[in-house]
């Protein structure tokens, strides 16, 4: 059995004969639609268009929207909407996997407690923090300005 070889999405590979047979368009409409900037393939160093199994896509749905009634500068923007939104899954599949890369390096690294400042630190899973035992007995500020406990007696107009 033959060895099965994939093709890149991305890869410019079709000379513009054969992206127009491909996508069942004359080549100057692919000519076309490149100046409109609907569909835009790369070139060669020589300034040939080379077309990708995407950019065929692209065309088969250029034809069939434009086919439903649908006009060229919103087939433009439509294509320009698909094009963000593909890089935008991108973008979150790499970040996904930079969270999921994360989680495996850190597992349990993201365990907070208070410190003895106050301030917020990371601990290590399953790790426990010495609580202080220490009391600490809190009265209201007139007490102390008042000189001490709530049952001492009023301060006499001489202290004052």
């Amino acid at each position: 059995m033959g060895e099965q070889h994939d093709i890149d999405d991305e890869a410019p590979i079709f000379a513009i004969a054969v992206a127009a047979e491909l996508s069942g368009m004359h080549p100057q409409t692919l000519r076309q639609y490149d100046r409109l900037g609907l569909v835009v393939p790369a070139r060669t160093p020589g300034g040939s268009r080379r077309y990708s199994l995407r950019h065929v896509a692209q065309l088969r749905e250029v034809a069939r929207m434009s086919a439903d009634g649908i006009g060229l500068p919103a087939i433009a923007r439509i294509l320009e909407l698909e094009d963000r939104v593909r890089e935008l899954h991108g973008r979150v599949r790499d970040l996904e996997e930079r969270v999921r890369v994360e989680l495996e390096r850190r597992p349990g690294a993201r365990v907070f407690a208070a410190g003895s400042t106050g301030s917020v630190i990371t601990l290590r899973s399953g790790t426990r923090v010495r609580r202080a035992t220490e009391l600490v007995v809190w009265r209201p500020r007139h007490q102390l300005e008042q000189g001490g406990s709530t049952d001492a007696a009023p301060r006499s107009s001489s202290q004052e």
